[in-house]
This record gives C-alpha cells, sequence and structure tokens, in this order.
C-alpha cells in the first residue's frame, strides 16, 4: 500500500517538494555558514519525494548548536515551510483519496520546523535501534 501512495504521492506534490528543497538546499550550500541548513534541506527533499514508510527521529546526540540552528531555521524559513505544508495538506483533505497525501503533509511539518538534529529513518526500525 506505502508503494501505491508513494507513487501517487510522487505524481501529485512529491516531485515539486523534491525539486524545491533540492534547488533551496544548493543555494543554502553557496555559503559556509549556510552548510548545515543545506544539508537539512537535501533530507527533508528525500523525505518529501518518498514519505510513506518513513519517519523523522530525534538523534539523541544532537547538542547545543541544533538547537541554535533549528531556532534560525524557524525563524527564517521553518514557519513558512510549515504554512506551507499545513495548507496543501488540508487542500489535498477535501478528498477522500487526498486524504492519506494530506496527512503526509501534515507528518513533513515538524520536520520543516525543526529540521537539525533529525534522523528519517524507515517507519520499521525508528524505535527498534535508538537505544
Amino acid at each position: 500500500m506505502k508503494t501505491i501512495l508513494n507513487i501517487i504521492w510522487l505524481f501529485l506534490s512529491g516531485f515539486w517538494l523534491f525539486l524545491a528543497y533540492m534547488v533551496a538546499g544548493l543555494l543554502l550550500c553557496v555559503t559556509i555558514i549556510g552548510i548545515p541548513f543545506g544539508i537539512a534541506a537535501f533530507r527533508i527533499g528525500v523525505y518529501a519525494l518518498w514519505p510513506f514508510g518513513y519517519t523523522a527521529v530525534e538523534r539523541r546526540d544532537a547538542g547545543a548548536p541544533s538547537c541554535i540552528g533549528n531556532v534560525l531555521w524557524l525563524v527564517l524559513a521553518g514557519w513558512w515551510l510549515a504554512l506551507g505544508h499545513i495548507v496543501t495538506g488540508l487542500a489535498l483533505c477535501v478528498t477522500i483519496i487526498g486524504i492519506p497525501l494530506g496527512i503526509a503533509n501534515f507528518k513533513l511539518i515538524p520536520v520543516s520546523l525543526l529540521p537539525l538534529g533529525r534522523e528519517i529513518v524507515r517507519t520499521d526500525q525508528a524505535f527498534g535501534q535508538r537505544w
């Protein structure tokens, strides 16, 4: 089922989200200061390409630099991205077929708000190897 949903997602919105996050990641990697943010944008882009079957988990070894980076990201870009995912998710939930796609958009909100210190893993190993 997740393969079918990923294919539908890819054609309806996943490919465009992926391209947008990749372009943003490339632009962020132009400066040395922006490289961690660019890597986060690449991570979100790959997650936006195939969201079904994957989830974002917090990394236990993320420290103060991730927290500071997340505050900067939240103020400069995170809340805009989250707002876009909310609007798109609500629009997708209007139809019955779009409800799983809207939920996938809502699943992207936490990682688009605070991407640093998070890791994208398969849902079947989200908590199995984290201890």
